[in-house]
């Protein structure tokens, strides 16, 4: 598992950070309709969700790809970090310890990679869902506010991968 640095923090951050304010309509706008705008984050936070889980996956196609997309995300991260404001690269911003997902939670995340990836292909949302996914893998083991998601996130997949595939035990 690869662990998240400063810059990898960084760059998860900076998706979010653009995301917003491509999709802010303003104070009075938000005020007076929040629901249509609201709407317009759900595909990148049903993303986000799916890219945090996807780095929680201990191994396999999905794990090595969500492994990969933050070692380089922690590379241009550093490289940012180094060269645009003068800091120090390959600081851990890591959590620490992980939920590990259960045989039935791996399962779902792989169907949620499905559904993802056809998801990014044909729907008229595919940049949030790229993007989304994107921010997640950054973000999902991260010490911060976004890593704490990251266990009840685990939790609900591996309860909802039990009762889906009936292993209840």
């Amino acid at each position: 598992m690869q662990i998240v640095t400063i810059g990898g923090v960084t760059i998860g951050l900076a998706i979010l950070t653009a995301t917003l304010v491509r999709w802010y309509p303003g104070y009075r706008t938000l005020k007076k309709k929040p629901i249509p705008f609201l709407g317009q984050l759900l595909p990148f936070l049903l993303a986000w969700t799916y890219g945090v889980l996807a780095i929680l996956t201990v191994g396999g196609l999905v794990g090595w790809i969500a492994d990969t997309t933050l070692w380089i995300s922690n590379w241009l991260g550093d490289v940012a970090l180094v060269w645009g404001v003068g800091g120090q690269a390959g600081q851990s911003a890591s959590g620490g310890t992980y939920l590990p997902l259960t045989q039935t939670g791996g399962a779902l995340v792989l169907l949620m990679t499905v559904a993802a990836v056809v998801a990014a292909k044909k729907s008229k949302y595919g940049a949030d869902i790229k993007a989304g996914s994107w921010c997640g893998i950054c973000l999902g083991t991260s010490a911060g506010v976004a890593g704490f998601a990251a266990v009840p996130l685990a939790q609900a997949v591996n309860v909802a991968g039990a009762h889906l595939y009936g292993v209840i035990g």
